[in-house]
């Protein structure tokens, strides 16, 4: 062969694989520009999402806004609240102290805080990383929402939760909690004789050149700061929360290129060394030997069968969720600056198609005949005990999980269903002894349910009532000192708002009888003698909590 024909050869060979690559990013940008484009309006709050391979970015784009006031559009560079990913940072802050000898993940936390009451147990560094010390988390106590604005040390912080009752003792299962990141965000300071703020900054951001991320504040001037927004029947600005409180458990400020960096150098082992990272990103084992998934600051997951190791944040206002994928070596961030948003399912239907294992749609759904449908009808217990019952309506298989609202399941053959948005699927299939079962796979993690003889519950129906009839139970009710209902009526519609949450529709079963259908619970409205309404009785988990009528 002449040398110009091998050249030849070569260069022809190189075209056509530079064209394919071409082509595939060319052919995921628009696979994901039209998805995130399907999920975003241009005039509402929005999400940052970025994609890279091989630690380089792919794709990079932002969609709706910054700032429904100003008009502002969101791009990739306004900073975000990333909320719980926080976590990462304070578990490597953590395994930093350990590599330089300064502390240890067995250490039990009375040797950094000597007056804590553990209640005579052993509470260790490793118990708060994974979330399994057992500690009360302050988020789930009702004073969290009382206290939302002010301002707190970390030492105030601790005392809100260390004096209420253990969950569980340490280490028998796991609980997700964030009183547990708060201590350790107090024993870096201990050890490090820092600021959590100023150990972040110096040991992390600084060193790795994240110069748009920060250690949050409600006060300081933080540039291209995204606002948050809640969806309360329409946009509302995020209720006000001190970014002391969420602290070393949720305060960090980003971007979807800094967190990117922040990737890059977990992976190339720049700030801890690998032996380190895998005890972060392995999850754990309780007391028992049961393995968990979640590891420190890390989640072992899978997408589609490709394992991945993640976390998301959610805090007033905002949502996020990172997944790094290491056999693709992919990593896909998204940022929203709405709690609303489902960005964890957008992030995981994204990281789906970039890996080149898409999630299937709805439209990909197949009819079937009635008698194919009844074939799956019935109770299915799984193996975490949860019960979910498949019933069919109107040519339409539904599922229920035991307790909760009702789901329509699309056939993409005559044993395999999937949810409205794809990530979750049933299969269906028969024993040997005639007996059916269902694997339920949730984002490629696989639970399996044998079918029990239980009975479905039946369908509440709801009824319509006049507006006159709705606007008597309009009203704030007090079902504790600082939690309260706002019960708002809108024309045939009444809507109920709890203390820092989403506002609900409730259902009318009678017409002093109400059910939601985003929870199981229900609400009874009392009158007295004379018609008028003066409580309520909130019916949830088991629980009749009694709400007097206070406005």
């Amino acid at each position: 062969m002449k040398i110009h024909d091998f050249f030849k050869i070569t260069i022809f060979t190189c075209l056509c694989l530079f064209s394919l690559e071409t082509s595939e990013a060319q052919n995921l940008t628009s696979q994901v520009d039209e998805y995130l484009l399907s999920h975003s309006q241009p005039d509402a709050p929005g999400a940052s999402v970025l994609i890279a391979k091989d630690g380089k970015t792919i794709y990079k784009k932002a969609v709706g806004m910054a700032n429904l006031e100003l008009n502002v559009p969101l791009s990739t560079n306004h900073v975000f609240e990333i909320g719980s990913i926080t976590k990462q940072f304070t578990a490597v802050s953590i395994l930093i102290l350990e590599e330089q000898g300064k502390l240890k993940i067995e250490d039990d936390i009375t040797k950094y805080i000597p007056d804590y009451p553990t209640h005579g147990k052993t509470i260790t560094i490793h118990h708060l990383l994974n979330h399994t010390s057992g500690i009360k988390s302050y988020t789930s106590m009702p004073s969290f929402i009382k206290n939302a604005r002010t301002d707190m040390t970390p030492i105030e912080l601790i005392d809100v939760f260390k004096n209420e009752p253990m969950d569980f003792d340490p280490g028998e299962k796991f609980l997700y909690n964030n009183s547990g990141y708060i201590i350790l965000g107090h024993i870096i300071e201990v050890v490090s004789g820092q600021s959590y703020a100023d150990f972040i900054q110096n040991h992390i951001f600084s060193k790795l050149g994240m110069k748009s991320s920060y250690y949050g504040s409600m006060k300081k001037i933080i540039k291209n700061r995204a606002s948050g927004y809640q969806d309360q029947n329409g946009f509302v600005n995020a209720d006000y929360l001190s970014l002391t409180l969420p602290y070393a458990a949720g305060s960090i400020m980003s971007t979807v290129d800094d967190l990117l960096i922040w990737q890059n150098a977990i992976s190339a082992n720049k700030l801890i060394k690998r032996s380190s990272l895998e005890k972060a990103i392995n999850g754990s084992t309780l007391n028992n030997g049961e393995k968990i998934p979640y590891g420190y600051g890390w989640s072992k997951g899978s997408v589609n069968g490709s394992d991945t190791y993640e976390h998301s944040g959610g805090i007033f206002g905002y949502v996020t969720n990172g997944i790094f994928l290491p056999k693709e070596n992919m990593y896909v961030i998204a940022l929203s600056n709405c709690d609303c948003s489902n960005v964890g399912e957008i992030s995981t239907k994204i990281a789906a198609m970039a890996i080149g294992k898409p999630f299937p749609s709805i439209k990909d759904a197949i009819t079937l005949s009635d008698d194919k449908l009844k074939k799956w009808i019935g109770a299915y217990e799984f193996e975490d005990g949860a019960v979910r019952f498949i019933t069919l309506k109107e040519n339409q298989l539904r599922s229920q999980r035991e307790g909760s609202e009702v789901f329509d399941i699309y056939a993409l053959s005559d044993d395999h269903f999937i949810f409205e948005e794809g990530t979750i699927s049933y299969q269906f299939g028969i024993n040997k002894d005639g007996s059916k079962h269902v694997v339920m796979n949730s984002n490629g993690n696989e639970s399996k349910g044998k079918a029990v003889d239980k009975e479905a519950p039946k369908e509440k129906i709801a009824i319509t009532l006049t507006p006159e009839v709705l606007k008597k139970y309009e009203g704030k009710y007090e079902l504790a000192p600082t939690f309260h209902i706002v019960i708002t009526p809108k024309g045939n519609q009444l809507f109920a708002q709890a203390t820092g949450q989403p506002e609900f529709e409730l259902f009318a079963e009678s017409e002093t009888t109400f059910f939601l259908k985003v929870v199981p619970a229900s609400i009874d409205f009392n009158k007295d003698d004379n018609g008028k309404v003066i409580s309520m009785v909130l019916h949830q988990a088991g629980q009749d909590i009694p709400g007097k009528k206070i406005e």
